[in-house]
């Protein structure tokens, strides 16, 4: 977290992952959907893509790597496209 005295607002720094995975059948989407949403530091996951293969974490401190590992031993291929520092103001 940081603290800009100029404006007294609170920063908050948080990540957007995005990680590519092979979801062939809902069972498999939501499968993936549950085991991103609970890991740690999660504040929202979504699905994105022209074929929903991407799926989209939006949260503060969260292993992409680990996550990505995860998804991969679980559910099937799957590989960390992006991760970007994305600013809320509080």
């Amino acid at each position: 977290m940081g603290f800009l005295a100029s404006d007294k607002r609170i920063m908050l720094l948080q990540q957007k992952i995005v990680i590519k995975v092979q979801l062939p059948c809902r069972r498999c989407r939501s499968k993936a959907m549950k085991m991103a949403a609970m890991a740690s530091g999660v504040n929202s996951v979504a699905l994105a893509g022209e074929e929903k293969d991407q799926i989209v974490v939006v949260g503060e401190n969260v292993d992409a790597a680990g996550l990505t590992d995860l998804l991969r031993k679980k559910v099937g291929y799957a590989t960390l496209e992006l991760v970007v520092g994305v600013s809320v103001k509080a």
